[in-house]
């Protein structure tokens, strides 16, 4: 459908927002309707069919439920079930509006929105509303979503229904959880769900980019800017135009230059180094950070203006220890894999060697796991993988398990705070020396020192 040919009914009890939505939408829409009072929904619904319903979380009404926007939702759904409702939410309500995805809402906006943000939501959801097959969607009981993200338990069953309900809009989205838990994957499973999939997919690890480089790979320059800069060169910002940015390990970019990534969010628009001309974008955004939030409110570590602008709806990944037999069922998946690379036959799973896996700590979680897998194809002589086979990593398994005491001698607490920190950094000796306070030099030392 046309926005031109789009009746709308917003329901609000705040005037302003009634005055700024009817001002803005007047004359992209054929009919724009609003209300104050939620319980005349009723009235509206029965003497006009309306294409899209904007209705806010929050009423000061008789109903006083605490989530009015929730009751009025239900009562849209059972007058005109194939109403598309969009809510409108403060930051403080998004759990609030994922669960009104559940309740069959199309979809949601924070305030205070962007015009231009509010105008797309609409769009998008007049495109789903006349073409449904848009999207593929997929069940919340199946156990995998594209080649990859696997698992029956019941932390991914949650995960796998928010990536179901989050993908066809265009809310931002923040991946928390351990190196390793595959959180890539999940983003990468929200674009192909989403109604940017055939649009690009960029993929950027800004916790890897040095200072110098940051602006000129995030937002391009112009060929002379720097001393190497011998061509124009677009920025990631600007490659993953009209589809969606994955800026990976974003908890490690530093404050001065979170400020200038908020003013690109902000703005939706970037400025290549040596250039005056700012350049609109249309990107969505999935962020993913291995530090946890409580970190993350640290002001003196993170910007809490750019935390609330990332994270629209946040998806928790569990670590790999937390999942129970998804633990089998991706040893059996990798198996499968490296065993079709090698060119040998799928293995069978000894009993034994189930126990071992499902007992095992896992601080390098599903990337752990896979390489205990590709490792053991390779050096089993018989088909059926036995216990002897997994080999854990020497590095992960000297890691200190949250259920042991530490070892409190100098030596052994030195080591093992060293083994850690090359485990956080994925064996990047650079990166690991530089948080140890070390040189390179003196951090090999120490690794010859304990053996390691």
């Amino acid at each position: 459908m046309n926005l031109k040919n789009a009746s709308i009914l917003i329901i609000d009890d705040d005037t302003d927002v009634l005055t700024a939505v009817r001002l803005m939408l007047k004359t992209e829409v054929k009919d724009v309707v609003t209300e104050k009072n939620p319980e005349n929904l009723r009235w509206h619904l029965s003497k006009d069919n309306f294409d899209i319903i904007l209705l806010d979380m929050n009423f000061t009404s008789s109903i006083n439920t605490g989530n009015e926007g929730l009751f009025w939702l239900k009562e849209i759904r059972k007058l005109k079930p194939e109403a598309s409702v969009i809510m409108i939410t403060a930051y403080g309500d998004i759990d609030l509006a994922v669960r009104s995805l559940k309740e069959g809402a199309a979809d949601f906006v924070v305030k205070p929105w962007h015009n231009e943000k509010l105008l797309t939501t609409i769009k998008e959801t007049l495109k789903r509303k006349t073409n449904k097959t848009s999207v593929t969607p997929f069940s919340g009981a199946d156990t995998i979503i594209g080649k990859e993200l696997l698992g029956d338990s019941e932390a991914m069953q949650q995960i796998f229904y928010k990536i179901e309900k989050i993908a066809p809009t265009d809310a931002n989205i923040l991946i928390l959880g351990e190196n390793g838990t595959g959180k890539d994957l999940i983003a990468k499973a929200i674009h192909q769900q989403s109604l940017r999939s055939g649009n690009p997919y960029i993929k950027v690890d800004v916790g890897a980019l040095t200072e110098s480089l940051f602006e000129s790979e995030l937002f391009g320059h112009k060929k002379g800017a720097y001393t190497d800069a011998r061509e124009d060169r677009a920025g990631r910002f600007e490659m993953a135009n009209t589809g969606t940015l994955f800026l990976d390990e974003i908890g490690n970019i530093p404050l001065h230059l979170q400020a200038k990534l908020l003013s690109v969010l902000q703005n939706r628009q970037v400025t290549r180094l040596g250039s005056n001309e700012a350049i609109p974008i249309d990107i969505r955004l999935i962020c993913a950070t291995n530090v946890g939030l409580a970190e993350l409110a640290n002001e003196n570590r993170f910007r809490k203006d750019l935390i609330y602008r990332i994270n629209t709806v946040e998806i928790m990944v569990p670590p790999l220890r937390k999942r129970g037999n998804d633990i089998i069922l991706l040893a059996k998946y990798f198996s499968t894999i490296y065993s079709n690379k090698y060119m040998k036959p799928v293995p069978e799973f000894d009993p034994k060697a189930m126990d071992k896996l499902l007992n095992h700590h896992y601080p390098g979680n599903v990337r752990e796991l896979q390489y205990i897998i590709e490792r053991a194809v390779i050096m089993a002589d018989e088909n059926i993988l036995q216990a002897n086979d997994l080999i854990f990593s020497p590095i992960e398994s000297t890691s200190v398990m949250e259920t042991e005491p530490p070892e409190m001698k100098l030596s052994s607490v030195e080591k093992n705070t060293i083994l850690k920190v090359i485990e956080k950094h994925n064996g990047n000796i650079t990166r690991a020396a530089k948080e140890l306070g070390l040189t390179r030099t003196a951090l090999y030392r120490r690794l010859s020192k304990y053996d390691i």
